[in-house]
């Protein structure tokens, strides 16, 4: 299985969501972080896709296939996530290295959490318009 490009995009939302909800300003007054998401420039959003997308885009890409049934999202076991991210880390200090993975897994888990359940392609629904 591989990603498609409006999952990728889903996927990429979803840890640039997850990173706007640490921000002070978003946690102290309590806000909504899709409507922070939305009323974002489109050049905001582009800021924070460009810093996340070294981090998250090669692990996704790099996660082993598995089978998605239709009405699920693609799982993955924690122990994959995490070899697939230490697989991409550098050659770098012991603490700098413990640090990166911890936040790389947990981005990968935000963005993985943000994929919408696959669709039946046997039961696509055509508008009688169309």
């Amino acid at each position: 299985m591989r990603f498609t490009e409006n999952e990728m995009t889903q996927a990429m939302a979803g840890a640039a969501k997850s990173v706007l909800a640490t921000r002070k300003d978003v946690r102290k007054q309590k806000l909504d972080v899709d409507d922070v998401w939305e009323q974002m420039s489109r050049y905001e959003r582009f800021q924070v896709l460009d810093a996340l997308g070294d981090q998250v885009l090669p692990v996704l890409v790099a996660l082993p296939d598995v089978e998605v049934e239709p009405g699920t999202r693609p799982t993955f076991t924690d122990e994959q996530v995490r070899e697939t991210v230490e697989a991409g880390v550098g050659d770098v200090g012991r603490l700098q290295r413990a640090v990166l993975v911890r936040t790389r897994i947990a981005l990968v888990n935000a963005a993985l959490a943000a994929i919408p359940p696959r669709q039946d392609p046997d039961a696509l629904i055509v508008p009688d318009h169309l």
